[in-house]
């Protein structure tokens, strides 16, 4: 094969690519290198044309077969030259005369009853046999992104999906399972919905991945889920119980008097389903103490008495106190 860029390289895409892929590939460089968009860029008209034949190639499916078998050499065609000779072109500039190709072969012991030339093997023609057919390809695999809200992870939703073939032209509509306990960038596949195989080949899979929405208070950790509730001080002190929000709707959970701020109070089983099957995750209460910014008179004089009659340090256990006292 002769030597030059691969054109899978020229539009930067990868060989088990699909038609969109490399049909916005094309568009992309097209775009940039228009000559109408670089006048007088000699080298902007050249990567043109070669992105141009690059595609020309990759979109027609059966030259794109040709070419994944033999290179650029079985995309060429048969044409004349100026001097009325019989020529096989492909490439940019490579070129060779049908008298010159047959004497080239035969130099190399011809083809006998058990051996096809190279020449049919390459080129047919009218009266010569066609190239190996190609062998069999999958697919590729598509990925669509989709976003949840919380309620639907929490729950489990079912979500339509519109997909449709460039190749083939139909188009699907398909409702989808998006299981409860998702987590965000999970992908959730859907066999045989992916791009069409060539060749006879089998079909890519189609993937949903999931983007999760952020939840106004809840946050999650795996299959755990997080609450901040703020208290009081006094609830803090004395202990209370309080309505928490969970998953399911308000629950009430009990305060212990001398609760303090950042604990983690566990709601077991609360929490998500969890992706191995094995139950649910927690429900984590975080306690933040709260105390109030407007004072009245009376709350003053109450809080005043309070910490005149303090009998105990919550700092005197702490690292920078113990060194000093010894």
């Amino acid at each position: 094969m002769p030597k030059g860029r691969d054109y899978y390289e020229i539009l930067g895409v990868k060989r088990d690519a699909s038609q969109d892929e490399i049909k916005r590939a094309y568009r992309k460089l097209a775009k940039q290198y228009h000559p109408d968009r670089n006048p007088d860029d000699a080298s902007a008209e050249e990567k043109f044309k070669e992105v141009q034949r690059a595609y020309d190639v990759l979109k027609d499916a059966k030259k794109r077969a040709d070419y994944d078998e033999f290179g650029e050499v079985g995309v060429g065609q048969w044409t004349t030259s100026p001097h009325g000779q019989r020529v096989y072109q492909w490439g940019s500039q490579s070129s060779v005369n049908v008298e010159d190709l047959e004497d080239l072969f035969s130099a190399f012991g011809g083809a006998g009853p058990q051996r096809p030339s190279v020449f049919d093997q390459f080129f047919g023609g009218t009266h010569r046999s066609r190239p190996p057919a190609p062998k069999p390809r999958r697919g590729a695999d598509e990925t669509r992104t989709i976003s949840l809200t919380f309620d639907q992870v929490i729950h489990g939703a079912v979500v339509t999906v519109h997909l449709s073939s460039s190749q083939s032209g139909r188009s699907e509509t398909l409702d989808v399972r998006i299981p409860p306990g998702v987590d965000n960038g999970q992908r959730v596949r859907i066999a045989g919905k992916g791009h069409s195989g060539r060749n006879g080949g089998p079909p890519g899979d189609f993937y949903l991945e999931c983007s999760i929405q952020p939840h106004p208070y809840f946050t999650r950790d795996g299959a755990d889920v997080n609450v901040d509730v703020p208290v009081t001080p006094q609830e803090a002190a004395l202990g209370a119980k309080i309505d928490v929000p969970s998953l399911d709707g308000f629950t009430t959970v009990s305060l212990p008097a001398g609760t303090p701020s950042g604990t983690k109070l566990r709601l077991k089983g609360r929490g998500l389903v969890k992706q191995n099957g094995e139950g649910h995750g927690d429900l984590y209460v975080r306690i933040a103490i709260v105390p109030s910014k407007d004072l009245t008179e009376e709350e003053k004089r109450l809080y005043e008495q309070l910490r005149d009659q303090q009998r105990s340090d919550p700092r005197a256990r702490c690292p920078w106190n113990e060194r000093v006292s010894r």
